[in-house]
């Protein structure tokens, strides 16, 4: 039986610790948006430096863990200088991290779009840099909507790697209140309910623009 108590009395620290974990989701999801995009961009640029580049940064980062990448900030960062808490180096990671994976999907797309519009863009005088922003980029986003919106759920259950740095977030909230309480599965079972309030609503969303794309298709 759940103790309710455990909820109630600690409330205001699920709160704060789902605070946070929005917080580094959206930012993360952002980021690693802008990135993914950029990373796919290189990976099929008519340039073989970037293509390079591209390709070792996704191959680099999809296997590596992530919790060695959030180590990496997390300890790295100070020896170069650079002040950051848990939360700032947790979310840096967590959106290199997921940028690898939406990089991959978004060349996917790309691919799809037929060439030939590729090749009229640029014979109507656009640039390589303005073909890919007004022609092909938007179409391959549309075409890769479903697979990124899952990658975005994961990313917001890949925000908990922030408790391990104290990032203030759900896991490192829900680890304070067992530390306080010497109460373990209730906790973290308000912890998965939290998480479950994020991601529940991300599943529906994504399952209901794969349903209206079926259909405009």
């Amino acid at each position: 039986m759940l103790r309710f108590s455990i909820l109630t009395e600690n409330v205001h620290l699920y709160l704060e610790g789902f605070k946070y974990t929005i917080g580094a989701s959206v930012i993360a999801l952002i980021g690693s948006f802008l990135i993914g995009t950029l990373i796919a961009i290189m990976r099929i640029a008519p340039f073989r430096p970037l293509n390079w580049f591209g390709t070792a940064y996704v191959e680099f980062i999809r296997n590596i863990p992530l919790l060695l990448i959030t180590f990496v900030f997390f300890f790295g960062l100070p020896v170069l200088g650079i002040v950051a808490d848990g939360f700032t180096a947790g979310t840096i990671a967590l959106a290199i991290y997921t940028s690898a994976f939406i990089a991959e999907a978004i060349r996917a797309g790309i691919q799809a779009v037929p060439l030939g519009q590729m090749e009229a863009a640029r014979a109507s005088g656009l640039s390589y840099g303005g073909t890919m922003r007004y022609i092909i980029l938007p179409q391959a986003i549309k075409i890769v909507i479903p697979p990124l919106g899952n990658q975005f759920i994961n990313l917001v259950k890949n925000s908990s790697i922030l408790g391990v740095i104290a990032g203030f977030d759900l896991m490192y909230q829900g680890d304070l209140i067992a530390s306080r309480t010497f109460v373990t599965f209730d906790v973290y079972i308000f912890v998965a309910m939290f998480y479950l309030l994020l991601t529940i609503p991300l599943s529906l969303g994504v399952g209901y623009l794969e349903r209206r794309l079926a259909r405009s298709h």
